[in-house]
C-alpha cells in the first residue's frame, strides 16, 4: 500500500455545513483498487487509462527546494482545469513515490497534449477517462450539502466531498438509511458513494 495526495479544491467538503478546503492537498491510501473504494452505490466499470513521460529539459529552483518539476507540473495541470479545459477537468491526484500525477477528465486529445507537453523529463502523467466534470461534481456536492441537517430523525450527514476520481463521496451514521434516500432525492447513482463516517468531536 502507498500513500498519494488528492487535490480538494474550492467548496469541495463540507463538514457539519460548513465548506471547507480551497486548494488543498490531502493524504489518501491508494489501494490499488481506484474503481472500488469500499463505499456503497454504483460502481462505474474499470476506466481506460493512458499515460505519458515528460519529455522537457527539468529546471531546479535554487531557492525554493519545494520547487520540483512534479509540483510545477500540478500547478500547470491546475491551471489548464480550471481555465482553458474546465468542460472536462475531472481531478487530479499525485503519487509522490512514483514521482507522477494522475489526471481524471472526460477524454479530450487536447487537454492530454497540453499537459504531457508541460511534464518535464522524469515525470509521468497516467491519464484516467471520466464521464463528468468537476464543475458538475462541485454543483452535485454543493446541492447535498446546503442543508447538513435536512434529514436529522432520518439519518445524520456528515461529510460531503468530491473525490478527484469522479463522484461525491457522502459520509453519513447509517448508509442502509441514507444511499436510497440520497439517490431518490438527487437522482445519480452513479456519481454519488455513500459511506459511514464516525461523528466528529472537538478536541
Amino acid at each position: 500500500m502507498k500513500r498519494n495526495r488528492v487535490r480538494i479544491g474550492a467548496a469541495a467538503v463540507a463538514t457539519a455545513g460548513v465548506v471547507t478546503g480551497v486548494g488543498l492537498w490531502i493524504d489518501a491510501l491508494e489501494t490499488g483498487h481506484a474503481d472500488d473504494d469500499g463505499s456503497r452505490g454504483t460502481v462505474a466499470a474499470q476506466p481506460k487509462t493512458s499515460k505519458c513521460v515528460g519529455t522537457k529539459p527539468a529546471t531546479t529552483a535554487v531557492d525554493n527546494p519545494d520547487d520540483t518539476p512534479l509540483y510545477r507540473l500540478l500547478d500547470d495541470i491546475d491551471r489548464l482545469g480550471q481555465n482553458r479545459f474546465a468542460h472536462s477537468f475531472t481531478g487530479l491526484s499525485v503519487d509522490e513515490d512514483d514521482n507522477a500525477a494522475d489526471l481524471y477528465r472526460i477524454p479530450s486529445a487536447s487537454f492530454d497534449d497540453a499537459v504531457c507537453d508541460a511534464a518535464e523529463k522524469g515525470v509521468t502523467v497516467r491519464i484516467h477517462d471520466t464521464d463528468t466534470s468537476r464543475a458538475d461534481l462541485d454543483a452535485l456536492a454543493g446541492r447535498i450539502s446546503e442543508d447538513m441537517n435536512r434529514w436529522d430523525g432520518t439519518f445524520q450527514l456528515r461529510e460531503v466531498g468530491v473525490d478527484a476520481r469522479g463522484w461525491v463521496s457522502v459520509g453519513v451514521d447509517d448508509p442502509d438509511t441514507a444511499e436510497p434516500v440520497l439517490h431518490d432525492t438527487f437522482g445519480d447513482e452513479r456519481h454519488i458513494r455513500v459511506v459511514h463516517v464516525e461523528q466528529a468531536h472537538l478536541d
